[in-house]
């Protein structure tokens, strides 16, 4: 019979699920807390220690170059190590990332270690764990299941990092009220996140010999002839996908989480504790939507739900640019945060199920990398144009541009279909 322990695992993941799922949606769980709080906090922050507007949007660039580049190393090179020990080096990473926030308060510095840690500013998984987990995370179930598993780990991933942005507003509330300068309790708050990388690390070491390739197969660790890079067949897919994907995250870089909590701060004199329960909220919703991904995938197909999803989304982060007043803002943004997540899960199952699995650790890093690399550069643009003006163009250009991504999309992969859709892939 079973226990109420194991009644709850069964609800949170499908039934063909293995052990190895649980471990990563917690670990999934464990660094979405801590994206969720430093992407609150990470501008108010370095506006404390003294750093402008145009110097905060380098610092948050940095921080997505650092992660492309490491990104794209970890997925072109992952079948040359062994995955647990891949995903214990980033933890490390992830620590000296926290302590080196904590204690750093020069540009320069603090530039340096953007760019060579796994800070997020987007509230979203866009650090170098991402492809490994997206690689490992399709054999830990059926087929049927993959877009399920996905969604549960989306999910995970959003609610928690909802949570985390509830709490970013702790340390306001704690230096408004004791002797303590808000500096110096924001600090705490990377703290936190190099204690969170800990925690990760711990948790890796609890994933299963069943999570490697198995020995000699192609693309095992060390086997005989192992490819470096897995790319075969599925190359031209993956790139002409790739290059829509950075389509996408050239708008998302206008209106990352850090750069949104600038403008409302700047347009609306919002505190940092308040727009910390704005995105709490915004988390919550998306984080729920995605689970709604799955039952529309079954009924319209991944790239149909991933478009018909976002595009309204789009439309809705346009007219919050406009609001007069902030009520009027928030609720747009309320409302895009509802539909604007639930691509992610159809997006990240259908990368994974076009291509061979042996390719997938390349696939999820080749389609990812744009998500840092293409995002880089705007938040110079929006803090340059937040310097010269409140008005919210930041969002106008990100809307304009992914609705751009989504048409195309649309257009070009309507008909490549993954295996569990009914009929047959045709690539256009």
């Amino acid at each position: 019979m079973p226990t109420p322990r194991s009644r709850v695992q069964m609800r949170l993941l499908p039934a063909s699920a293995s052990a190895d799922a649980k471990v990563l949606l917690q670990t999934r769980g464990i660094r979405a807390f801590g994206d969720g709080v430093v992407s609150i906090a990470l501008t108010t922050y370095l506006l404390t220690l003294g750093l402008s507007t145009t110097q905060t949007g380098v610092v948050i660039t940095s921080t997505l170059l650092g992660s492309a580049a490491l990104t794209m190393f970890v997925g072109l090179r992952a079948n040359a190590y062994r995955r647990r020990r891949l995903l214990q080096a980033m933890s490390l990473l992830m620590v000296a990332t926290g302590v080196g926030f904590a204690v750093v308060d020069s540009y320069w510095l603090l530039i340096v270690v953007a760019a060579i840690g796994t800070l997020n500013p987007s509230g979203g998984d866009v650090s170098a764990f991402l492809p490994t987990e997206q690689a490992l995370l399709p054999a830990t179930v059926d087929d049927s299941d993959r877009t399920a598993v996905f969604a549960r780990y989306s999910l995970v991933g959003s609610l928690v990092a909802a949570f985390g942005a509830a709490v970013a507003g702790v340390p306001e509330w704690i230096a408004n009220r004791t002797d303590h300068d808000l500096e110096t309790a924001l600090r705490w708050i990377f703290v936190g996140y190099a204690l969170l990388g800990l925690t990760v690390l711990i948790r890796y070491r609890k994933l299963s010999p069943a999570i490697e390739s198995a020995p000699g197969a192609p693309g095992a660790p060390g086997a005989p002839g192992a490819p470096q890079s897995a790319l075969g067949e599925s190359r031209r897919i993956v790139y002409r996908l790739a290059l829509l994907f950075s389509l996408d995250s050239l708008g998302g870089g206008f209106t990352l989480t850090a750069i949104l909590v600038l403008w409302l701060k700047l347009r609306f004199d919002l505190s940092l504790a308040v727009s910390g329960a704005i995105f709490f909220w915004a988390g919550l919703l998306s984080a729920f939507s995605q689970l709604l991904a799955v039952g529309v995938s079954r009924r319209i197909g991944l790239v149909r739900t991933m478009v018909f999803t976002h595009l309204p989304a789009n439309g809705f982060l346009v007219l919050a640019a406009f609001m007069p007043n902030a009520p009027l803002a928030v609720t747009c943004l309320l409302a895009r945060a509802a539909l604007s997540q639930m691509d992610v899960p159809a997006r990240s199952s259908y990368v994974m199920a076009v291509v061979a699995p042996e390719e997938r650790p390349a696939a999820a890093s080749i389609t990812g990398v744009p998500r840092s690399l293409a995002g880089a550069l705007p938040p110079i643009a929006a803090g340059w144009m937040l310097d010269h003006s409140t008005f919210g163009w930041p969002l106008i250009i990100a809307g304009t541009l992914k609705a751009t991504y989504d048409l195309l999309l649309l257009a070009m992969f309507r008909n490549v279909r993954p295996p569990e859709e009914s009929e047959p892939a045709r690539p256009t």
